[in-house]
């Protein structure tokens, strides 16, 4: 566990970065013109594990729709890259 605090309903964990390192990604991203496999961190995420392209159009629009799900998400960004890895490998 990483000592996160848990959060309220339908809030992301500044700096957690999971959705941006578990699943793969098929659509281009900038400097991933390939998208990008499961478990590779992508190249737009910054050093605190933030998107540098939030709010940019240059996003894939997949990334975009990703939204934190408690369920999903867990209470510390360790479940949340078990649970999205797992979820890839299921789909």
């Amino acid at each position: 566990m990483s000592g996160e605090p848990a959060l309220p309903a339908a809030q992301c964990r500044p700096g957690c970065g999971a959705c941006c390192i578990a699943p793969s990604i098929s659509s281009a991203i900038p400097g991933m013109p390939d998208g990008k496999p499961a478990g590779v961190r992508c190249v737009q995420l910054d050093p605190a594990n933030l998107c540098r392209l939030f709010g940019d159009p240059r996003r894939p629009a997949v990334c975009a729709r990703f939204s934190y799900d408690a369920e999903l998400c867990g209470t510390h960004r360790d479940a949340a890259l078990q649970r999205i890895a797992a979820l890839e490998l299921a789909t």
